[in-house]
């Protein structure tokens, strides 16, 4: 929750980082979480929103499976990279159409500086800790 989770998405993730499987039904979510279904769907869309969960349906089943994978933090990280870019660009374009000149331009301006610096060093990053990761 101290990474701005909400206590039922922080919830889901414990219970899919502590089973075996790494996998688990929205009923058996709303048994462990004692939360009712539609919390749970709700929550579960804010995990893949952050790609921190997906979803499956086994063939046959009429139920989804939500999963966590190992690298799921890796995803995570490069999608927050990745928003941290297009909001760097929607920022210059704000600091563009302002003008530099003026304070909300280069508020903007240096909004944008460094969202683009934290998205490219965190892309940086990944490569680096996977390409370490390669190497053993």
């Amino acid at each position: 929750m101290q990474t701005g989770l909400s206590r039922v998405a922080a919830g889901i993730l414990a219970c899919l980082y502590t089973t075996d499987s790494g996998s688990l039904t929205a009923a058996e979510l709303v048994a462990q979480l004692s939360v009712s279904p539609a919390t749970i769907s709700k929550a579960i869309g804010d995990l893949e929103q952050a790609q921190l969960t997906r979803r499956e349906r086994e063939p046959g089943a009429r139920h989804d499976r939500y999963h966590v994978n190992g690298d799921v933090w890796h995803k995570s990280w490069i999608a927050s990279a990745q928003q941290n870019i297009a909001l760097a660009r929607f920022a210059a374009q704000g600091a563009a159409v302002l003008g530099p000149e003026t304070p909300a331009g280069a508020r903007l301006s240096d909004t944008s500086d460094l969202l683009d610096y934290l998205g490219t060093t965190m892309l940086a990053a990944a490569e680096d800790w996977h390409r370490r990761r390669a190497e053993g």
